[in-house]
């Protein structure tokens, strides 16, 4: 990811520093992104220098909350912080309560997918979501996340699932009457191996949702209006079923960003440098909704 960014904002002119912890790491990122890395820690950069106005946290899941915090604490006032910001509720309550006053950016890339600004475009044209379904299974189903340590692994749903999630309720809005189940266990994630669930939304949209983490699948979203069946399954691209047809039509995206770079990413850090928070994830919201993906994924 932070080869991602800096290879965004190498595009878009700006100046950065880097700081990294193990000498490994920062020798593959010089090599990669041709920019120098001042290893040893946030900690450590912070003591000898003074804290940059805006910063960009994209370190291990595990380290989300203890980084940005350790950026409020001196003074930075605004943060993109990567997806989910911490690995349970009770570390965004945390940094929720380091901003004070600070503008803290949670960084889901896929609000700004080139799909999904179209997406956004027609619920508008065609006044507004009625239903929504989104699938959560994770693929190549039921395969341990090595790369990533064992804490990490407790909170899949939070630190990949959610992607979806958020997703899906950012284009048909958040659940207010719900009910949500679960049911089996794999060997790195104890809590759950399959979630459902379903409700109606703060605007009178009902929904559902499923995932089999046992089984095979992707993610997946499908959104209807009342002209149109918006298809978002991969969620990189856009399909639609007009109202009285069966067919389904494939929308031209024109749009190279997600081709040049990171899906996403070159909108999201170009709005965040901007501060246009229109489709941003806010840490005030996403601490709210963080309560909600703890209980899909059964760990509360």
């Amino acid at each position: 990811m932070a080869s991602a960014y800096a290879s965004v904002l190498d595009d878009l002119g700006r100046q950065f520093e880097v700081i990294g912890r193990g000498r490994g790491s920062a020798a593959t990122f010089e090599s990669r992104c041709g920019h120098p890395v001042r290893t040893g820690g946030i900690g450590q950069a912070l003591e000898k220098g003074s804290a940059p106005e805006a910063a960009i946290v994209a370190v291990a899941v595990d380290q989300l909350a203890e980084t940005a915090c350790a950026l409020l604490h001196a003074g930075v006032s605004r943060i993109l912080l990567e997806k989910p910001g911490g690995l349970d509720s009770e570390e965004l309550g945390t940094v929720n309560r380091a901003a004070q006053g600070a503008s803290v950016v949670i960084a889901y890339n896929r609000r700004q997918y080139a799909s999904v600004r179209a997406a956004r475009r027609m619920i508008n044209e065609d006044g507004g979501v009625t239903s929504f379904t989104f699938e959560v299974t994770e693929w190549p189903h039921a395969s341990e996340p090595v790369q990533v340590t064992e804490a990490i692994r407790r909170k899949w749903f939070l630190a990949q699932s959610s992607h979806v999630v958020d997703l899906a309720f950012h284009l048909g809005g958040r659940p207010t009457d719900w009910q949500t189940w679960t049911d089996g266990s794999l060997p790195w994630h104890r809590d759950a191996a399959r979630f459902a669930g379903a409700g109606v939304t703060e605007d009178g949209a009902t929904f559902s949702y499923h995932g089999d983490w046992d089984g095979p699948g992707r993610w997946g979203l499908e959104i209807l209006t009342r002209k149109r069946r918006l298809i978002l399954q991969p969620l990189e691209e856009l399909r639609f079923m007009p109202l009285g047809t069966l067919n389904i039509s494939t929308v031209t995206l024109e749009d190279d960003l997600d081709d040049r770079f990171k899906p996403g990413i070159y909108r999201q850090t170009a709005a965040f440098l901007e501060e246009d928070d229109l489709v941003a994830c806010l840490l005030a919201d996403h601490k709210e909704n963080i309560v909600d993906y703890e209980l899909m994924a059964g760990y509360r």
